[in-house]
């Protein structure tokens, strides 16, 4: 059966560009179905969805969309419907595969399209943004940008290469087809460089128990999407062992993963195992990106490109009060466990981020305000002792099985 891609773009100002895109896509044997998301004039050729129908998913019409010309209020409209559009298309199975070109805007509409489609689902977007900071158009989802190097306004030496690839790609995507693996309740587990040998020994303990392991990395986009995979009901339980966004939310960091990080999960009513890992640092990305209010802070270069912060005993403190909070509104079984001899490589005594006051802070102000159902575990260990794997390993199986 011959698969169909989508192709979402503006083909009022960029109708060549799609006109030889489609072209590529079905000489390659493919099909394709063009959704028109432009709003400024005609299309240059008729889309099997219209500018029209786009609008009106997205909940006004094209005419008041052009008579009121506010370009963020358009844009506003045709991504809503964009991403309407697709999750129809999807949900009826008429598409295999989406591809979207354009600039700022363009981007902006075609991805929310992308956005609204699952993990897994082939997504290419072609884009004059894609060589910045991308995390505004990805999200959550799992789409495969691409840098177009020259604006995407007409066919030239440069572009006719890129659009070809493109082509390509998203024909190669959709043609893949993934081995067939047995399906395995799934256990999130959280990890930063600092937790590698905990997370590692855990996921080969979960593994053996009969379990798939989805592991994060904690950088922000990490931990939202965890948060959203288990609020998409795709998670059995959840190994929290690295809860260092928090101290990033807290304190203004770069890999801050938002104020619902730690909600997912208590909403579900899914079994967790909370580790207060990594909260002993907050993120920037170089030394000279540091605030200058941090500047006198103990700060120490990960690498040339990230540098970490020591938190204080008070700003341990709030983070207690912050996951009682959190935790306190948990529907199920959640315990926490405590590595009180470090939280990191770095917090171990002798190392750069050891503060004795720290670590007790965040006890103390934790177990003072979480519900006393919610056993609170105090482990004279640091956080990558094989012995903290194991037992919270074992800690999470048991709750699972209640």
């Amino acid at each position: 059966m011959t698969k169909t891609i989508a192709i979402f773009g503006a083909l009022d100002t960029k109708g060549q560009e799609f006109t030889f895109l489609k072209s590529e896509i079905e000489a390659r044997g493919f099909q394709t179905l063009v959704v028109d998301t432009g709003v400024l004039g005609e299309p240059a050729f008729p889309p099997d969805i219209s500018h029209e129908q786009v609008a009106t998913a997205g909940g006004a019409t094209l005419a008041d969309l052009i008579a009121k010309s506010d370009r963020g209020e358009a844009m506003a409209v045709m991504q809503s419907g964009a991403a309407a559009v697709a999750r129809l298309l999807h949900t009826e199975g008429k598409i295999d595969g989406i591809i979207g070109m354009g600039g700022g805007g363009g981007t902006s509409v075609a991805t929310a399209a992308m956005r609204a489609l699952p993990v897994g689902f082939p997504k290419l977007m072609v884009s004059t943004v894609a060589s910045g900071d991308t995390s505004g158009f990805v999200g959550q989802s799992d789409i495969t940008m691409m840098y177009s190097v020259v604006d995407v306004a007409g066919i030239n030496r440069i572009s006719r290469l890129i659009y070809t690839n493109a082509a390509g790609a998203i024909c190669g995507m959709v043609s893949g087809e993934a081995p067939q693996a047995d399906d395995k309740p799934i256990i999130a587990v959280s990890m930063f460089g600092n937790t590698t040998r905990a997370v590692n020994q855990a996921r080969g303990l979960l593994e053996a128990a009969g379990y798939e392991v989805l592991v994060f990395h904690a950088t922000g986009s990490g931990g939202r999407t965890m948060e959203s995979l288990v609020a998409d009901g795709m998670i059995t339980a959840v190994l929290d062992m690295t809860t260092t966004e928090w101290a990033d939310e807290l304190l203004g960091g770069v890999l801050s993963a938002g104020s619902t990080r730690l909600d997912a999960a208590a909403k579900a009513g899914i079994p967790q195992i909370v580790v207060p890992g990594c909260i002993d640092m907050c993120n920037f990305w170089a030394l000279d990106t540091v605030p200058e209010k941090y500047k006198s802070r103990n700060l120490y270069s990960w690498n040339p490109n990230i540098t970490l912060m020591r938190t204080t005993p008070a700003e341990n403190e709030q983070l207690g009060v912050i996951f009682a909070e959190k935790l306190n509104a948990a529907t199920g079984k959640v315990q926490v466990y405590i590595p009180m001899r470090g939280v990191s490589e770095l917090d171990l005594e002798g190392k750069p981020f050891y503060d004795p006051a720290a670590l007790p802070a965040f006890v103390a102000s934790l177990k003072g305000r979480l519900r006393t159902d919610i056993p609170v575990i105090e482990m004279d260990v640091d956080i990558n002792d094989p012995l903290f794997a194991e037992t919270t390993v074992n800690a999470l199986l048991k709750l699972i099985s209640k």
